[in-house]
């Protein structure tokens, strides 16, 4: 899941999701600020999705899941600490940070329940922490480490699972920022290259799917607020954020680097595929007014061009150049061509959309706005309507049309990339009995219907991972929110029992039909 933690609504109509799916699609050409219309019905033994059969075949069917939450095992097996470690300590279940839902020990087990699912893939993260205690070769390789990987990835292949792996989910070694400030420091780009290289050289005979960075964006964003980051620049106050384009300006550089690497190196005899994975918000017009319109152009732009153009244009939008000047870092000309077409496929993190207006008073943002952006999120339109409705245990407004117009202009914009759905899932923190959970299988549903009907209309969507697996330790909620397909009984020995969910999709998955 996002590293940023998911507005929730404040509707006192509550409409359960479980009695939706998607039938129909409007136009496939999406501009900002014309609507797309879809219709609902009810929802009833999910007769309305796409059967497996459907799709392409090659296409994957998954689950994910990232280290940093769910190995646990914090201080054992020569791991290093984390930059998440001391602060997630103090978030809700911060007790349980260190030994999480204990996978590092119980792998196989995991592993056994991934197979009752049916999945093609599983998506998973390596932790630079493990691996590389203090960030560089210098500091040593921990074999112990090492050895976890190789045997989860030998044990995933061995149950017919492919690995998609994650190469930083956000977490790095807390070393790498205590000496030099991490990605505040263009010279992380070296010793980031070395840690891919490591990974490359050994797991990279197995390992077919790599993505250099999740969500990289999120942690920027943070970072301008000074939230989970007390040394983070008072943007708020100043109105010169700076650091956080240099923190993506960085990530992006260190992407880069990974993918020539990968690529003069390895892709060849490996035979393996590398991109990225995008924080997928789809931003509507708050309302028909010229400048609500323009304002949701501009956090598109700010959010997929910030990442996306550099890759495919050479540089950031020209919106971005204008707004943010001379705070916004530039690329060498070697740097430029270095990041030009560095993606073999883009990952789409999607939970919710979002409306976007036109606003300069930076005190009326919220935290998860750009302030350079001049636009402002909200749940609800000039109308007082919301993005879809509002499910009753989550509070999030299901929206998946939301992921449809999200695919059809990355597609329009971005050159008919290949394209996985690397997240996508709900919580259900409301819920009195967290394994009947009709609320996920409505969402995993709905968006998968509005994957379909990309891929019917031209979209080179290749994957569909559910996010996540199991129940997940999410940033400042904890277990709060019974994220996974699997519960965790911290009352039962930590006993993953598969929900309504699991077995919905092991049918879908599993079926001929």
């Amino acid at each position: 899941m996002s590293i940023i933690t998911k507005r929730f609504g404040n509707n006192d109509e509550l409409l359960d999701t479980a009695h939706y799916v998607i039938t129909g699609f409007g136009s496939a050409s999406v501009q900002i600020g014309r609507e797309y219309p879809i219709s609902f019905k009810g929802f009833q033994n999910s007769s309305s999705i796409p059967k497996r059969a459907s799709f392409p075949s090659n296409f994957i069917f998954g689950v994910g899941s990232s280290a940093m939450q769910i190995e646990g095992a914090a201080h054992e097996g020569g791991r290093g600490l984390g930059v998440w470690d001391e602060l997630a300590a103090t978030f809700v279940d911060g007790d349980k940070f260190s030994t999480l839902i204990e996978h590092y020990k119980r792998y196989k087990e995991d592993v056994q329940h991934l197979k009752h699912l049916g999945v093609d893939s599983y998506r998973m993260s390596i932790s630079w922490s493990r691996v590389m205690p203090n960030g560089t070769l210098r500091g040593g390789i921990n074999k112990e480490g090492i050895n976890f990987y190789n045997n989860l990835i030998n044990e995933l292949l061995k149950n017919g699972i492919e690995p998609f792996v994650t190469i930083m989910h956000f977490d790095y070694p807390l070393a790498l920022q205590q000496k030099f400030g991490g990605f505040l420091n263009r010279s992380i780009v070296h010793h980031y290259k070395d840690y891919c290289e490591l990974l490359f050289k050994t797991y990279g005979d197995r390992v077919k799917h790599w993505t250099t960075f999740n969500e990289p964006t999120a942690t920027p964003i943070l970072h301008m607020h000074g939230i989970d980051n007390d040394a983070a620049e008072r943007c708020q106050d100043t109105g010169k954020c700076s650091e956080a384009y240099t923190i993506l300006h960085n990530y992006l550089i260190c992407h880069a680097a990974a993918v020539k690497l990968y690529r003069q190196k390895f892709q060849a005899t490996q035979g393996g595929e590398i991109g990225l994975v995008l924080q997928a918000q789809n931003f509507v017009p708050y309302s028909s007014k010229e400048e609500d319109v323009d304002a949701a152009q501009r956090l598109m732009d700010f959010t997929y061009g910030w990442v996306l153009n550099p890759i495919y244009h050479g540089d950031y939008p020209q919106i971005m150049r204008k707004l943010v000047g001379n705070r916004l870092p530039e690329f060498t000309k070697k740097e430029k061509h270095m990041l030009k077409g560095s993606l073999d496929f883009i990952g789409v993190n999607y939970y919710m959309s979002i409306f976007a207006r036109h606003e300069s008073n930076r005190s009326k943002m919220y935290y998860i706005d750009n302030f350079d952006a001049l636009a402002a999120t909200t749940e609800f339109n000039a109308e007082g309507n919301t993005l879809g409705p509002m499910e009753q245990y989550s509070k999030f407004h299901v929206y998946p049309e939301g992921l449809y117009n999200i695919l059809i202009y990355i597609n329009e914009k971005y050159q008919n990339p290949k394209i996985y759905i690397t997240e996508n899932g709900i919580a259900s923190p409301n819920m009195t009995n967290p394994l009947k959970d009709e609320n996920r299988i409505a969402y995993i549903a709905t968006h998968i219907n509005a994957t379909k009907a990309a891929i019917d209309n031209g979209v080179n969507v290749r994957g569909y991972f559910a996010w996540p697996a199991f129940d997940t330790f999410e940033f400042h909620q904890g277990y709060s929110g019974h994220w996974g397909l699997y519960h965790v009984d911290f009352n039962d020995n930590l006993k993953r029992v598969p929900k309504a969910s699991a077995e919905w999709y092991k049918n879908l998955l599993t079926s001929n039909c």
